[in-house]
């Protein structure tokens, strides 16, 4: 898997308020949202795009628009709408699909609870968006699931990651020669006993919509 930790001071900047235990529900999502358009930048290079021509006001000029099949976005639920929006800013056309997966806390293991999303994904870039990479299972078993209905490619979308995320996925996907990448904002340090992200920033769901 290619992992890409994006360097820019806006990132961290963005990023150190969201760790920051003080920061309120509505300011957390207003964050998570724009930080999540700057790292889809850096995601989308390898999206797909055709040339085109098209006139301006002076003269014919050459230049790109996006491909067919358009990119399919899919958050993985809950956490993951939090990040929808600012995705879908940097990407209007694209189309999207839901994935409902949650981590048993016990096990620690990914089990899926709802999908919508095309039967066919044949030829489909996919941008999967999740807040945490913690253990990696819930990010495996999604991206396991899209290569299975077709995906071309995936690209992974997350605020943090930790080491032991990145390390199952290279195992789950070692000479798969399947194309993933991993975008983050930032790779922590290390799981807790609980197989929370140290440092982190706690639980993403909990802290866009309230505990519940």
């Amino acid at each position: 898997m290619e992992t890409l930790v994006v360097d820019h001071p806006l990132v961290a900047h963005k990023l150190t308020v969201l760790r920051d235990a003080n920061t309120d529900s509505p300011t957390f999502r207003r964050l998570a949202d724009e930080l999540v358009t700057l790292l889809a930048y850096e995601a989308t290079r390898h999206v797909r795009v055709s040339e085109v021509t098209v006139r301006t006001p002076v003269a014919p000029a050459g230049g790109v628009r996006l491909a067919h099949p358009y990119p399919l976005v899919v958050p993985i639920l809950r956490a993951g709408l939090g990040m929808l929006d600012g995705m879908t800013r940097l990407l209007p056309t694209a189309e999207v699909g839901f994935l409902g997966m949650i981590r048993n806390e016990s096990t620690l293991q990914a089990e899926t609870y709802a999908t919508r999303l095309p039967d066919d994904l044949s030829g489909r870039q996919v941008y999967v968006v999740d807040p945490m990479l913690a253990t990696g299972g819930t990010l495996a078993a999604a991206v396991e699931f899209l290569f299975e209905r077709g995906a071309e490619d995936v690209t992974a979308l997350c605020l943090l990651a930790a080491p032991e995320g990145i390390a199952h996925m290279d195992r789950v996907f070692a000479g798969s020669g399947r194309p993933i990448r991993l975008v983050t904002a930032a790779l922590d340090e290390r799981l807790n006993e609980h197989g929370y992200i140290v440092p982190g920033l706690g639980d993403a769901g909990d802290r866009l919509y309230g505990v519940v």
